[in-house]
């Protein structure tokens, strides 16, 4: 799938994400030890969308913020939605995700700023804004409220 871009300081915060950037930019013995458990904590909250992905590895890199996913996705939905995860959480700036998964039709990515509500989303996109639901639904299990979007996620924008 490549590389996608995402806000650094936009997300879920599910690790330390101060401990792993200093411990960078001073390359502390502990530094490896850090990105381990941050890895370790990306990988979880992933494996608590119950995408269905088998051989899930995770590593993260705290000096540049990136983070490399692999292992196999039953769906082309499953290894976006696991990239998104990934890239949605605080202290992320960038996923490669090279999950496989067999061949299907791409979606499209928007990036929320602020105002932007799923219904105006959908408005662009799809031309109607009462098709948000279709927006949620892709979603989903990252979003758990139609109205709980927050400016620097990024969203999957199914085709339809």
């Amino acid at each position: 799938m490549g590389l996608f871009s995402f806000i650094k300081e936009a997300g879920e915060k599910l690790f330390g994400s101060k401990e792993v950037e200093a411990a960078a930019a001073s390359s502390a013995p502990n530094l490896a030890d850090l990105n381990a458990k941050a890895a370790d904590a990306i990988k979880t909250y992933i494996e608590k969308q119950n995408l269905g992905i088998t051989g899930l590895a995770v590593t993260f890199d705290g000096a540049t913020g990136k983070v490399s996913l692999s292992g196999s996705a039953p769906t082309q939905e499953a290894a976006e939605k696991a990239g998104l995860s990934a890239g949605n959480v605080a202290s992320v700036s960038g996923v490669d995700n090279n999950l496989q998964y067999p061949a299907g039709t791409a979606s499209q990515y928007h990036d929320v700023v602020s105002g932007d509500t799923l219904s105006a989303i959908s408005k662009k996109y799809y031309g109607d804004a009462n098709k948000y639901n279709q927006i949620f639904e892709a979603n989903k299990p990252m979003l758990s409220d139609p109205n709980k979007i927050y400016p620097g996620q990024k969203l999957r924008i199914p085709a339809l």
